[in-house]
Formats: structure tokens, sequence, C-alpha cells
């Protein structure tokens, strides 16, 4: 199968090709697909899939977005992570926040860099995302729950706030998420431990007296076809007796 993929900027074609095609071979072999060409002049971007089973229908359907990262100014490297599970692809365009005038989008560009990068970098920290600002737009790669705070966090940038606030709410959701993270590492760790249905998975030590009188209830069955168990069982006691009566 042929598929047309998102053209790319001239200014970031070699990018794409790596010297010597290198970078396009590692886009092909990462993917899975049979055939990648890339054209020098328009910036057209193609890749054909083989038969249907041959390669990853994630990878696929995700495959647009790589593109898109490299020809908007990411890394290929750090591109090719889309490809993993887990991760995504978003991308904040600055012009609907600043229209169309470049020096507003370089103001914007500025103020999310920070000096010498700082603010980027504590950004990529705090949400373990991968930030490329490219002219008016800002790419972001990551898994759902960084990638949600780490756009966020550029959206109130953009939209004026200022860098200590926007990095306090970044840190307080981090540590909320970490508390939400180890509640529910606690609830699955005590699902396993003992049952997590029924009466007995609600009583605390219920659960444990359940499986010790289960125990002893097998160990108490007999062999039906073992005689002399059976005569021992049926066997009373002397304080045993047999009484019948009709109703």
């Amino acid at each position: 199968m042929r598929q047309g993929l998102p053209r790319i900027p001239k200014d970031r074609i070699a990018v794409l090709i790596g010297s010597k095609g290198a970078t396009a071979k590692a886009l092909r072999e990462a993917s899975g697909s049979k055939e990648f060409h890339i054209d020098s002049e328009s910036g057209d971007v193609e890749v054909v899939w083989g038969e249907p089973g041959s390669y990853d229908p994630i990878k696929a359907m995700k495959f647009p977005d790589v593109i898109k990262a490299i020809g908007r100014g990411m890394a290929p490297n750090a591109a090719i992570r889309l490809l993993e599970d887990g991760n995504f692809f978003e991308m904040v365009d600055l012009k609907d926040f600043v229209g169309k005038r470049s020096h507003q989008q370089r103001r914007i560009r500025a103020r999310i860099i920070g000096s010498q990068g700082k603010i980027r970098r504590l950004i990529e920290n705090l949400t373990d995302v991968e930030i490329t600002i490219y002219k008016s737009t800002v790419v972001l790669v990551g898994d759902a729950d960084g990638l949600g705070l780490a756009r966020q966090a550029i959206e109130m940038i953009a939209g004026g706030s200022e860098h200590g606030s926007v990095l306090a709410f970044l840190e307080r959701s981090r540590k909320r998420m970490k508390v939400d993270n180890r509640s529910l590492e606690y609830i699955e760790t005590r699902q396993d431990e003992g049952r997590a249905d029924g009466f007995d998975g609600l009583v605390p030590g219920l659960a444990d007296i359940s499986e010790r009188r289960g125990r002893r209830l097998r160990a108490s069955q007999i062999d039906p076809q073992d005689d002399e168990a059976v005569e021992a069982m049926m066997e009373m006691a002397e304080d045993e007796s047999v009484t019948w009566e009709e109703e």
C-alpha cells in the first residue's frame, strides 16, 4: 500500500534524508515499511507498506506524525520515540495566541525557551516530554500524562502566565500524579494479596480464615472407593446416636 506523508519544508529535507541516506534508512527500518521515498526538490514524502501482517499497523498510523515532527524541527532520533507504545504527538501553533505577527511569535518563542534554554529544559524534565520549537509551532512528543501537562504549560506561557506560576503548576501536578500512581499500585497489590471479589475481600483477615477452612475441609474428605475409610467415618462415637422420627 502506497501512502503519502506530510510534505517537508525545504530547509528540513536534508535532515530527513541524513548523511548518505542514513536517516531515511533508519526511519524505514524503525517503521517496518517496505519503501520510503523523499523528493529532494519538492519535499514530498511517500511510504510503501508491504502485505498486511508484514508491518505493525500502529506504527503505520503514527508514522505520518513522525515525519511531521521532523519537518517541524525535531531531531529524527527524538521523533522516532513516537513509534514506541505509549508515546504520542502534539503540536501547538503560536499563531493561535498572537496571530501572524512575527515579532510577537519571536517574543513567545523566547519566553518558552527561556535564558539559555532553561525554561524549556525544566518543562521537559517535569513532564518527560521532548519539546521542539520551530518558527510558529511547538512540537511535543511523550506519554499521555506528560503530554497533557506540557501542552498546558506551553499554552499558559503563550497566554501570558509568569514562568514561576507555570513551573509551580507543573510541580504540583507531578506530585499529584505520583500520589495517584502510588495509590493505584497499593490497590493493585492488595487485590493480588487476597480475594478481590465477594464478601471475603471486604473484611480484613476473612479471606485467610476462609482459605484455612477450605484446606481443612479438603483434608477431611475421603475417597468413597476406600471401604475402610468410609466405615471409619460412619462409625459413631460413644456419645452419638441416631433417632428416627415421623413428621
